[in-house]
């Protein structure tokens, strides 16, 4: 069991798509199930202060631990990585650098496409989720509020996100390039998720065509979504097998966390375009060998830029910008958080002198103000602290070392300090 020590940093481990190609994302990708059984065990475990992030670009654990591996080893039980596989393809990042990559990857930096806000929702959920098991302490919570200030303002005052650019778009992008006749084709979409919500929207206002059939496993959801989308038309999932046979275009984005289109689904001859926007792929690589089939994922798709990327790129100092304000706040308020409880032992310390100095005077001196002499070295406590709380601000300032003269020189209890700051 992890016990809760004080020596404890803050991590982010992980693999995504800058390392890792989408075949091996997904091998390490978690379902919701498996999310909230690893923060449960997390939880039994003792960690304070964990989230799990799982999407089509990336995997993620942040939180604290003594050693990364401990992290890393929670991964790979509930994932279908290996911890050999995961040395080669992820990243470790601890403390500040996990913390600057966590502002990041909330304002669309490290999105796969730049300025892509699909992730800031995600990271939501991701917390929320955390939360509700109750992994969740006021360090992770301070700084997701400060990375969700960071994101709207990177949103509201630059560029970064002009346009439309994401996987979903990217998919209709690349309909658009590589087939001439596009708008006449039939194209089928699986999956009404938020990815299949937005490849629907995205085919209404680039494209002009008609010929769109949407399935999933809730025909209730399909009802509901196409009364806004006349164009579209509702397949049933029973008929999956024939509305392929009858379709050019297949769109596959069911999220599920294995193949749910296989060679048997594939029963013409006749030329096929699969796009699997899915991470783990929902497409099985057997597909591909078909001679008919092209088949292209979210990587590839992930490279299809237009004009908006340049503006975007043009955008990213004034976004690094916003987010140095909101780490310097947030590091400002770690910091104060670190020391305030040092500070009030430490004046705790000096106003038992106080009092054991005025009661040693009033005993010596006859007619001793002891109103005055406490007005005083009240006064003298005061600026006593007030220096070692501008020492302690200082950036170049070891609070831990300052801390721990503290309590050598005033005989503040540190164990007790320690305690607070944890």
């Amino acid at each position: 069991m992890l016990t809760n020590t004080k020596h404890k940093n803050f991590y982010n481990i992980g693999v995504s798509y800058v390392k890792a190609d989408a075949k091996t994302r997904g091998k390490f990708s978690l379902s919701k199930e498996d999310q909230i059984s690893l923060l449960e065990e997390a939880k039994s475990m003792g960690f304070d202060g964990i989230f799990v992030l799982s999407t089509c670009n990336r995997t993620e654990i942040s939180g604290f631990a003594s050693r990364p591996c401990l992290l890393i080893e929670l991964l790979c039980k509930y994932s279908q990585g290996t911890v050999e596989e995961f040395r080669s393809i992820s990243t470790i990042q601890q403390n500040q650098e996990a913390v600057n990559h966590l502002f990041r990857m909330g304002t669309g930096l490290e999105s796969q496409i730049l300025g892509d806000y699909e992730i800031v929702g995600q990271l939501k959920m991701a917390v929320k989720q955390a939360k509700e098991v109750g992994t969740i302490n006021a360090y992770i919570e301070r700084l997701i509020n400060l990375v969700l200030q960071s994101s709207k303002r990177v949103k509201n005052e630059t560029k970064l996100s002009s346009g439309t650019t994401s996987v979903s778009y990217a998919a209709v992008q690349y309909l658009i390039k590589n087939l001439p006749d596009y708008n006449s084709k039939n194209i089928l979409v699986y999956g009404l998720g938020k990815m299949g919500k937005h490849t629907c929207k995205n085919l209404a206002q680039y494209t002009q065509n008609k010929q769109v059939a949407l399935v999933n496993r809730t025909e209730e959801k399909v009802d509901e979504f196409i009364k806004d989308y006349d164009f579209i038309k509702k397949a049933k999932l029973e008929n999956l097998t024939s509305e392929i046979e009858n379709t050019d275009v297949l769109i596959v984005s069911t999220g599920a966390s294995t193949a749910t289109i296989t060679k048997e689904n594939i029963t013409s001859n006749k030329d096929l375009l699969v796009l699997d926007l899915s991470v783990p792929a929902n497409v099985s690589e057997e597909v591909k060998q078909l001679d008919n089939i092209t088949l292209i994922n979210v990587d590839e798709l992930s490279k299809v830029t237009d004009e908006t990327l340049a503006v975007r790129k043009q955008e990213v100092p004034v976004a690094e910008a916003i987010i140095s304000e909101h780490k310097q706040e947030f590091n400002e308020w770690l910091n104060h958080r670190r020391f305030t409880p040092a500070i009030n032992a430490l004046k705790q310390s000096l106003e038992a002198i106080q009092q054991d100095e005025i009661n040693f005077h009033k005993k010596k001196i006859s007619n001793f103000d002891i109103d005055q002499a406490e007005a005083i070295t009240s006064r003298f406590i005061q600026k006593i602290t007030t220096q070692f709380v501008k020492h302690l601000k200082e950036e170049n300032t070891s609070v831990n070392q300052s801390i721990q003269v503290m309590a050598k020189v005033f005989g503040t209890n540190l164990e007790t300090i320690d305690a607070k700051n944890n």
